[in-house]
């Protein structure tokens, strides 16, 4: 198990009414934010199975999934059972439950915009921890 702590500014300097460009095929990016209230970011998974996930995070605080583009299913941990939820474009989900995430069609595949705070503590452990 390890634990992460994350506090403001815990995203970068964006100059406001701009087109951003980000990276392309980065697992995480933080992309703007309001400090002290929330910030966004776009979560492309490298993993492309179930399979592949051998880590469950844990926010203390929930966050926002909404698929933007692609296939890409959270791996999701709930009292003692995993699940998988595919994710729908335009459909937001709430995830506050231990979760990861896949691209069943091959890495990077897959683009969901996240929502978050900007201050937060993370626990990640092992997917066997979980269950």
């Amino acid at each position: 198990m390890r634990k992460v702590t994350t506090r403001p500014p815990s995203f970068p300097e964006a100059a406001p009414n701009t087109l951003f460009s980000p990276e392309q095929k980065a697992q995480w990016q933080v992309i703007c934010g309001d400090r002290d209230h929330w910030r966004v970011g776009l979560y492309m998974p490298k993993e492309a199975s179930r399979a592949d996930v051998h880590e469950l995070e844990r926010h203390d605080c929930p966050e926002l999934f909404l698929l933007l583009s692609g296939a890409l299913t959270l791996v999701v941990s709930e009292h003692g059972a995993m699940r998988e939820l595919p994710l729908e474009i335009g459909r937001p989900t709430l995830i506050t439950a231990p979760h990861s995430g896949y691209c069943p069609g091959g890495p990077h595949t897959g683009v969901a915009l996240v929502v978050e705070r900007d201050s937060f503590d993370t626990e990640y452990r092992d997917v066997a921890d979980w269950a």
